[in-house]
């Protein structure tokens, strides 16, 4: 008898012991989840006061944080001159939209290239649902760099350099001074439910530009502005595009290529499954037909692709200038290979909804164009091709007729 009370106390001891190592381990500290909110570091959502202060300094604690940070921004109207947000920062972290983000209206008031800048940062998500607003109504009348070689290149309104693993979704981009989002030297990033918008007559505003980076996919994005919906350029390799809504703009370019040297190669594109409405252009690869460093496009392909009333639904343009002084004796140096074309259907404004136009020097090779099927009305007659220096093969219904030979 005394030896089972012994033991049953023995039990009950050790119980006891069990629960006090649970308590107290329960009451040191583990990181977790923290909220920075902007307005605990003196941000107003006033739309007046400049917040880039207290911006950066939300910032600068959470990604000190060893744990889960985010940076709030809530509803509201948060007037914000150029910011930039660097790392490494110690923990992955978020960067909450809620609210408007309203740029100054004076371009001169932003530094850099682009209004807000994240930099070296590794796992970082930007969501919300809120707005990025470039006031860029003022500012485009400024916008003469065509004409003036000398101008200071208006700013976009987010970009990303030498960010990885990262992504951005649910967020408004409106009204940018020159481009919506830049990225550059980004790997393993990834854009999804985004709407992106200016005016189809505002200068320069491309929605999304990428270069030098990697590794990186578009989805589910409306884009409507007053350049390329999309630009591709030097360096840029495996990006995967996918239901996009494109126009109005100059649609999804790669390029322009070929006017400055040690350009890089742009290989590993796909698109597809996107619509594009009222664009000038459809799919397009631009080069200057110059003497620079000769470089490499290939490996693309463009799969299910509807195209309503756009201006040149296939373009590939290698005497690519869009200023009046330019010497169409030179050939570029850019070589064009590996391009597919399946399943592209709708109706073209121009009569020439086939314009497959390479270097001299450097003949396409391997364009393939399967199921195409491009209609044009007008009374200049049916839709047509026009092919120059290209080589490859066609497969299934093609319409207009093929020039490949």
């Amino acid at each position: 008898m005394i030896s089972s009370v012994c033991s049953f106390i023995r039990l009950i001891l050790l119980i006891a012991a069990v629960a006090s190592s649970i308590a107290a381990a329960a009451s040191i500290p583990l990181p977790g989840r923290k909220i920075f909110d902007v307005r605990s570091y003196g941000a107003r959502g006033d739309g007046k006061t400049d917040n880039a202060m207290a911006f950066t300094k939300a910032w600068k604690e959470a990604c000190e944080w060893k744990g889960f940070p985010r940076v709030y921004v809530p509803f509201g109207t948060f007037y914000l001159g150029g910011v930039i947000f660097t790392g490494p920062c110690k923990s992955r972290i978020s960067f909450i939209i809620k609210g408007t983000l309203l740029a100054p209206k004076e371009a001169n008031a932003i530094k850099e290239e682009t209004w807000i800048i994240f930099r070296y940062v590794d796992y970082l998500t930007v969501s919300g649902g809120g707005i990025l607003d470039g006031q860029g109504s003022y500012s485009w009348p400024l916008n003469n760099c065509r004409q003036n070689s000398n101008c200071r290149a208006l700013p976009m309104n987010m970009g990303f350099q030498f960010v990885r693993f990262s992504r951005i979704s649910h967020i408004r981009s409106i009204n940018s001074k020159m481009g919506h989002l830049n990225f550059f030297g980004v790997q393993n990033f990834n854009i999804s439910r985004m709407s992106i918008r200016s005016p189809g007559d505002s200068p320069n505003t491309d929605g999304i530009k990428i270069g030098l980076s990697s590794n990186m996919k578009i989805d589910n994005v409306d884009i409507g502005t007053g350049d390329d919906c999309i630009a591709i350029l030097s360096g840029t390799t495996n990006l995967d595009i996918s239901n996009v809504n494109c126009g109005p703009g100059h649609g999804i370019s790669v390029g322009s290529l070929g006017r400055y040297k040690d350009e890089k190669s742009v290989q590993g594109i796909t698109v597809r499954d996107s619509i594009f409405n009222g664009s000038t252009n459809g799919v397009r690869i631009k080069t200057w037909g110059s003497t620079s460093t000769p470089n490499l496009v290939s490996n693309f392909l463009y799969k299910n692709l509807q195209m309503i009333n756009v201006g040149s639904p296939i373009n590939i343009d290698q005497q690519y200038c869009p200023t009046s002084n330019c010497n169409y004796e030179s050939a570029s140096h850019i070589q064009i290979q590996d391009v597919r074309y399946n399943n592209i259907w709708g109706t073209s404004t121009d009569k020439v909804a086939v314009k497959l136009q390479c270097s001299k020097n450097f003949p396409c090779k391997g364009v393939e164009l399967t199921d195409v099927n491009l209609v044009h009305s007008g009374p200049d007659g049916p839709a047509t091709a026009f092919c120059e220096n290209v080589g490859g093969r066609t497969h299934g219904k093609i319409a207009p007729p093929s020039c490949i030979r």
